[in-house]
């Protein structure tokens, strides 16, 4: 039996994402569309400004916005998936778990408190257990349950892969893509020819979220993993797919054979979308490149190269698809998991 599902913020970039990926999904089905008061009330083809690389499906092009409250959405709706602002996910989210519904949100209120579970199935599956602590502190019959940031899902599958070195310290320096700012989100007079240095908050999610999804789960709490992350964030002229060059220093010490080796064996989860590798690893120097290793696994792939011995311990290269496996596709593998963990 399939579980009827919502989107709130439909009409945006992710929205449409999450779109393309649970309409022919088996095991969701699409029965409520959200968006601000503006598009309430109009067809999903008219208030949506159809961005996605594919065609609108035919199945919600006719379906009625409807407005973005938990009245609004049918009582047999068991999960919602939020691409929210995150000014609007914190006053709205709440609101929704309060009314029973379970909410697997991409966006980035919430995500380090903590009895909120920020989770990447593959990484730390097992923090949705949380979800009980959650219940238990706010009297909810629904849940909230968080995906990270797309830079930080970027590189945190090949960290967790080197933990077993002994995980000590990191700095990161991205090569992010436009459409992680979203449609309107960076001018062409801004971008073309061009690299913006700063991304607003960015550095903060990858510094701090990293460190909750490499923490471990007691039952109770998360504890946060103790190692030390430096980001510095750019917004490139790339379209899709974030790369990161990534200096991760180790207790031990580490050749680039058994970095690898650590990275290529990180299975997927048992999940529809998640892919049997959680990272392609690739022994070419120059790749992973945007254009071409992007959509690898149908973009729920991250992949690496480069991969080097320092003084220190390993520098290397990752790339994931920003909107897919760092957004849409991220929510999607959360409320799989909840719904293989019984929590719908």
């Amino acid at each position: 039996m399939t579980t009827k599902v919502g989107i709130l913020g439909a009409t945006g970039a992710v929205g449409q994402r999450l779109i393309q990926l649970l309409e022919p999904h088996p095991d969701f089905e699409i029965a409520a569309l959200t968006a601000s008061a503006s598009s309430a009330g109009e067809t999903y083809r008219d208030a949506a400004k159809w961005r996605v690389d594919s065609p609108i499906p035919a199945s919600v092009a006719d379906s009625t916005v409807r407005e973005t409250a938990p009245d609004a959405v049918p009582d047999d709706v068991a999960l919602v998936f939020s691409s929210l602002p995150s000014d609007v996910g914190a006053e709205v989210e709440p609101a929704f778990c309060e009314d029973g519904y379970v909410v697997s949100s991409n966006s980035s209120n919430a995500r380090m408190a903590e009895d909120v579970p920020l989770i990447i199935p593959e990484v730390n599956g097992d923090h949705v257990g949380l979800l009980e602590v959650q219940r238990d502190a706010r009297g909810w019959d629904g849940a909230l349950l968080k995906n990270p940031n797309c830079s930080t899902i970027t590189m945190v599958p090949t960290l967790a892969a080197l933990d077993r070195f002994g995980l000590e310290s990191v700095r990161v320096s991205t090569l992010q893509a436009v459409s992680g700012a979203g449609y309107s989100g960076v001018t062409s007079m801004e971008i073309i020819d061009n690299v913006l240095p700063h991304i607003g908050g960015e550095e903060a999610k990858m510094e701090t979220e990293t460190t909750k999804l490499l923490g471990s789960f007691d039952g109770s709490t998360v504890e946060t993993h103790d190692v030390d992350v430096q980001a510095s964030c750019n917004r490139v002229p790339t379209l899709d797919g974030h790369l990161e060059n990534v200096w991760a220093d180790t207790t031990e010490d580490v050749t680039a054979e058994a970095a690898a080796e650590a990275m290529a064996a990180m299975e997927g989860a048992d999940l529809p979308s998640s892919p049997e590798r959680m990272v392609r690893v690739f022994e070419e120097p120059d790749r992973p490149q945007p254009r071409l290793d992007r959509m690898l696994d149908s973009g729920m792939a991250v992949s690496a190269g480069g991969i080097k011995e320092t003084s220190t311990g390993i520098q290397y290269d990752c790339l994931a698809h920003n909107t897919m496996r760092g957004a849409a596709g991220a929510s999607v593998l959360n409320g799989e998991l909840l719904r293989s963990e019984g929590y719908l």
